[in-house]
């Protein structure tokens, strides 16, 4: 079956400002975010990519866009089932003033049970997002062949759940998965198993660099905006 690349979206404008974007429409990429973005061709360059598969947002769509334009002939598809998670009443707050909210807990420690006021829970976002992917590999490896390669550019919480999925981890482990902003992360499935074969991956290890973080310090909702 198909090996799928998936692509975190370039830092955008809400990575920077420390907020829960969500569906919010007009969230850009900022600076360092295009400069991610004008970057990936060389970095999947010899890639056979048969195909891009985006989320309808902004910041996914300007992400794609120079793999776009380095290849001309290549289709774009949007599906809105891998589109960011559907934070409800949360969209638009800032991180900072999330985290004193009760929910945050059941987010970061048992993400099954968490429902988003006015949204969806994170169960139905895995749910939608794995069946997208299914559909995709079938439809890919069909135009394509078996050993096709397309890429999905969406979100660290989507992409976060994804590679759950294909490593059989509960969703309540999910957040002990940590994907940067414009990482590639690459699952090739089989009629009998998903492997993975890279996580995470910028080619940048700044972020290994150790640094002074408070105790117990949680993972970002919506997947944070990277190394400094």
């Amino acid at each position: 079956m198909a090996t799928l690349i998936l692509v975190r979206h370039g830092r955008s404008t809400a990575n920077t400002a420390g907020v829960l974007a969500g569906w919010t429409p007009g969230v850009a990429l900022d600076e360092r975010g295009s400069a991610q973005a004008a970057a990936l061709p060389a970095r999947l360059a010899g890639v056979p990519v048969a195909a891009v598969v985006s989320s309808p947002l902004q910041r996914c769509l300007e992400t794609v866009q120079p793999l776009l334009d380095a290849r001309p002939d290549l289709p774009l598809h949007t599906d809105e089932r891998i589109g960011e998670c559907h934070y409800g009443d949360w969209s638009g707050r800032k991180l900072a003033e999330l985290a004193d909210e009760p929910l945050m807990d059941v987010v970061q420690r048992h993400p099954s049970n968490a429902a988003f006021p006015g949204g969806e829970s994170m169960r139905a976002m895995q749910a939608r997002a794995v069946d997208a992917v299914r559909d995709w590999n079938a439809r890919v490896e069909a135009d394509s062949g078996e050993d096709a390669v397309y890429v999905m550019c969406s979100h660290g919480d989507i992409i976060k759940s994804l590679v759950a999925d294909a490593l059989g981890m509960h969703l309540d482990l999910f957040q002990r998965i940590h994907v940067d902003p414009c990482s590639v992360t690459a699952i090739r499935y089989t009629r009998l198993r998903p492997s993975l074969l890279r996580l995470g991956d910028t080619g940048d290890f700044a972020g290994l660099i150790p640094r002074v973080e408070p105790a117990g310090e949680a993972a970002e909702v919506g997947g944070g905006a990277g190394a400094p």
